[in-house]
């Protein structure tokens, strides 16, 4: 019921030419994709970076043990063939499938699985990926360095893994991610390996040109029949948004996200109209506050920066309407969202009676770290300055690159940042974020520690009543709100432009950037040959 749910309502938000989808793919050709979220990619170990940037070539180049089906709103299994549950729903026995093959030519098994989860938990690394491997019984100590491997990973036979879990989930939304990806035990290990990454995916590393582009060529021992259709993939990185119009104009490029101006200006042009692709994203943007720095510890004072912001001001003049304001943390596409609840209404009065109350009758001042992202970064920071000014509250900008960001991000280098971050497609690890025992380095990146709300998510990971868990995974929700953390701003509408040769796009909820590369095809109308 909840995947039927996400599907319903992913679809209500797309648009998209479907009439020439039928058409027989064609073998051969080169897609060119880009990287819009920064200049550089911040590594090519995947296991390393919790970037959508990042995700955008791993997603061709390495496997998980899931994969992201965006017709039908939910993650299916990509390297099994079957999940067999037992154990009270807590243990999960995957029959792996014999036919995939890392680009070194040696055969994926169960070993690489163990290894490459062994690896995201290491606790001295602070990878992001933990974040979804913890849910494996046993992980938990071996990221505080009590235990050597995870126990709840058993290796029955080559192809065949036990996956005891700590918590009754659907696995696939923790293992679909490319931070999970699954890497050979064997090349990983060495040194040389984030030169000439190896992986599991449809095409395989050719070059990385830093600020420029990763190429990636066709792994013709691909376990998919038939596929990839395309011999190439070029992923350029194009950060600035005038250059990459300039690009896809000139026909240099196949796919291109358009902000809100571009957003306007391509709905006005009957000549690009049609290459116009969107979806409902489960992406949350918010303004988040270290209770370490003093103000910011008093939740009036959260709330009150939540009262001060008009953000529908903000949406509609400045995102040009391509965002869904936020009530709390989890999106519309979320099977747990919940449309009676309303959002902090614009009150400046009552922003500075809170303020008050928290003892700052005359405000504070802070410094806000944000990068020039257009969507979410500067430009709005800048926007909301006189808007924090009127309650008293003075803002320092702080501007940095969108890789030193996420960095100083996961280390707590702010006193309050802006961002863009993932919020679903599963609620209950989204909302995982805030859970006091997730370290700041995964994701719970104000330290956020709430004891009704702890218990809350705890419950819905035990329970087997699929209403029962939505109940409780909106009343943690909710009680997210009242607590603000952060400053709720959007859910993004995720936009991008598509040349008319380039097909089989997918409308990808999780991030409309993040394709499943073997099933586009570039037909001969396409410039690149």
């Amino acid at each position: 019921m909840m995947f039927k749910k996400i599907a319903i309502v992913v679809g209500l938000g797309l648009a998209l030419s479907a009439t020439a989808e039928a058409q027989t793919p064609r073998k051969g050709g080169t897609i060119r994709m880009t990287a819009p979220y920064g200049s550089s990619f911040t590594s090519m170990d995947i296991h390393t970076s919790p970037r959508a940037q990042d995700e955008i070539y791993a997603k061709a180049l390495h496997r998980s043990l899931y994969i992201w089906n965006s017709a039908e709103g939910k993650p299916v299994l990509e390297l099994a063939k079957e999940d067999i549950v037992s154990g009270g729903g807590l243990v999960h026995t995957f029959k792996l499938r014999d036919d995939v093959y890392f680009h070194h030519g040696r055969r994926m098994t169960a070993d690489d699985i163990i290894w490459s989860y062994n690896r995201i938990i290491d606790g001295s690394k602070a990878y992001p990926g933990a974040r979804f491997v913890r849910v494996i019984e046993g992980a938990a100590e071996v990221e505080k360095g009590q235990a050597k491997e995870i126990s709840g990973l058993k290796k029955i036979d080559d192809f065949t893994l036990e996956m005891k879990l700590t918590e009754k989930v659907d696995p696939g939304f923790y293992f679909f991610n490319a931070i999970t990806s699954i890497y050979p035990a064997d090349e990983a290990a060495k040194e040389g390996f984030i030169q000439k990454p190896i992986g599991l995916g449809p095409f395989k590393f050719v070059e990385h040109v830093p600020g420029s582009r990763v190429v990636l060529e066709r792994w013709e021992k691909f376990y998919k029949p038939g596929k990839p259709y395309a011999d190439k993939l070029i992923i350029s990185l194009m950060s600035e948004a005038a250059a990459r119009d300039v690009a896809f104009r000139n026909k240099e490029i196949d796919t291109s996200v358009l902000g809100p101006a571009q957003y306007l200006a391509y709905q006005a042009d009957p000549a690009l109209k049609s290459t116009i692709v969107e979806v409902a994203e489960v992406f949350t943007r918010y303004m988040g506050m270290n209770p370490s720095f003093k103000p910011f510890a008093d939740k009036r004072v959260r709330q009150a920066i939540n009262h001060a912001i008009d953000a529908d001001l903000i949406i509609n003049k400045l995102v040009k309407g391509k965002a869904y304001r936020a009530t709390s943390w989890l999106p519309l596409t979320s099977p747990a969202y919940d449309k009676a609840m309303k959002p902090y209404a614009f009150d400046p009065a009552k922003a500075k009676q809170l303020l008050a109350d928290a003892g700052y009758p005359n405000g504070f001042e802070f410094e806000w770290t944000t990068s020039q992202n257009e969507s979410w970064g500067l430009p709005i920071v800048e926007a909301i300055i006189p808007m924090l000014d009127r309650v008293g509250i003075k803002v320092k900008v702080k501007q940095v690159e969108t890789a030193v960001l996420a960095e100083a991000i996961r280390k707590g280098d702010f006193q309050a940042y802006i961002y863009s971050q993932a919020t679903g497609p599963d609620p209950q690890a989204a909302l995982k974020c805030f859970h006091s025992s997730t370290p700041q380095s995964a994701c719970n990146y104000m330290s956020f520690k709430n004891a009704d709300f702890d218990k809350a998510l705890d419950q819905a990971g035990q329970t087997d009543a699929p209403e029962q868990r939505v109940a409780l995974l909106q009343k943690a929700n909710a009680l997210l709100q009242d607590e603000a953390p952060v400053w709720f701003f959007n859910y993004n509408k995720a936009v991008m432009a598509v040349q008319p040769w380039l097909k089989g796009i997918q409308l990808n909820a999780t991030e409309l950037t993040h394709q499943n590369v073997e099933d586009l095809w570039v037909d001969e109308t396409s410039p690149a040959k």
